[in-house]
């Protein structure tokens, strides 16, 4: 039952977080899977992963650029002004919108 409730809660957090991740640095798709998983304890399919890169590229919300690592090349996202100014909209919506039922929820002894 608490996986029913959780699940669809980090799902819907996915795109969000991603774009939180590309904030801080330039990070791949393995990246931005790996740190998923380490603050969430969810898997990040590279199906979501690697689309939504794709879609933050040709919106402008992002750009990349391929780095050698060995004898790989990898493709390293970071985000646009524009890309900026999405997360900026998003984190007002979680500051404002919906934060006081998140303080709520965290609230102890309720």
């Amino acid at each position: 039952m608490v996986k029913d409730l959780i699940h669809p809660i980090v799902c819907g957090l996915m795109r969000p977080i991603m774009l939180w991740l590309l904030e801080s640095k330039p990070r791949c798709g393995y990246e931005l899977m790996t740190e998923f998983m380490r603050l969430t304890g969810y898997k990040l399919q590279p199906g979501i992963v690697y689309p939504f890169l794709a879609l933050l590229e040709k919106e402008g919300y992002a750009i990349s650029r391929f780095v050698e690592r060995g004898k790989r090349h990898v493709r390293y996202y970071s985000l646009t002004q524009k890309g900026e100014n999405l997360l900026a909209k998003v984190k007002e919506f979680f500051n404002t919108s919906i934060k006081e039922v998140i303080v709520d929820l965290l609230k102890e002894g309720k």
